[in-house]
């Protein structure tokens, strides 16, 4: 179904593959994990559509050993793709919840990854610079602070709009122009807004 969809990176279809989503979902969801469609997860988020979470992982356009942030751990689903991949992961939440639940299942299914509770608007700056930026809910602009940390030649794949419509899904490239970077639009899709301001976490 993913490669209808035009999901062509043999790596991406393989880790999407091997990642057991059911594991990311609640137990009332189980017996539907596997079908193409998002579900609700905890702190009213939603755990993304394999063919999202594939796109998404094959705009990088990065090889196995790329060192890549996501913006949103989430369930930690994307996170595990990317580890799949053969990624070196770094992934921010900003939700308590999800970030004490992502920590455990990824560490239960022996997905290695580097987590941090904070706002992924400030991404984590003290791991940077990274070849590859995933943002797993909908920002009204790019961040600034995100595409500082792209390595030169680094992409950054984030879904800009409002939550009330669809979003952009654009791909960000550091470049010389007068706002620094150049953009690319990649289509439409629908995510949960990108949240900041929290009152505790981590200053990296």
């Amino acid at each position: 179904m993913l490669k209808e969809k035009g999901i062509f990176d043999n790596n991406v279809l393989q880790a999407i593959a091997n990642v057991p989503r059911h594991q990311f979902l609640d137990s009332s969801f189980e017996e539907f994990a596997y079908r193409d469609v998002a579900f609700p997860i905890r702190a009213k988020q939603t755990i993304s559509q394999p063919y999202t979470v594939a796109f998404q992982s094959q705009s990088l356009g990065l090889s196995r050993g790329s060192k890549v942030l996501e913006i949103g751990t989430g369930s930690g689903y994307q996170a595990a793709v990317l580890v799949e991949m053969g990624m070196k992961v770094f992934s921010i939440e900003r939700q308590k919840d999800l970030f004490n639940f992502s920590k455990s299942i990824l560490l239960k299914l022996g997905y290695n990854i580097t987590q941090k509770f904070g706002d992924g608007y400030k991404g984590i700056p003290s791991y940077a610079p990274f070849d590859g930026i995933i943002v797993t809910a909908a920002s009204p602009d790019i961040p600034g602070d995100l595409v500082e940390q792209l390595s030169p030649k680094g992409s950054l794949v984030i879904p800009i709009g409002y939550p009330e419509n669809d979003q952009v899904m654009k791909r960000i490239k550091k470049s010389n122009t007068v706002e620094g970077y150049e953009e690319e639009d990649l289509g439409s899709f629908r995510f949960v807004p990108m949240l900041k301001d929290i009152e505790s976490g981590d200053s990296f």
